[in-house]
């Protein structure tokens, strides 16, 4: 693929996200986010939530290593990924995976409250 076809692949990818409207792909576009990007993202979230199904120790520290693996623009950005996993909770998706990481959070804890 020459340069050119991924900067328009880019530039759709960004409409689409655009044409979306959700909370989730306007933090995509924001953060220029590509769409292998989102794909390797939500990737990293499955493979979370297994190891969460799997009863396998999980902590925020190592998924967040791991996310800025995928999106290295962002290392450091803590903020950046606890945004995304509170986006996707909010839209009902990986919310087991956001409790896992984040629950303990005392800023999260009312939303967990039984």
């Amino acid at each position: 693929m020459t340069d050119l076809e991924k900067r328009l692949n880019f530039i759709e990818f960004r409409q689409e996200l655009l044409f979306r409207d959700d909370p989730v792909s306007r933090l995509f576009f924001e953060y220029k986010i590509t769409e292998e990007q989102v794909d390797q993202i939500y990737d990293l979230f499955d493979d979370y939530r297994t190891r969460i199904e799997n009863k396998m120790d999980v902590h925020h520290g190592s998924f967040e290593q791991a996310l800025y693996e995928i999106v290295p623009e962002q290392n450091g950005n803590y903020h950046f990924v606890e945004f995304l996993a509170k986006e996707l909770f909010d839209s009902g998706r990986w919310q087991e995976v956001f409790e896992k990481l984040y629950g303990d959070m005392l800023k999260y804890q009312q939303l967990f409250k039984k």
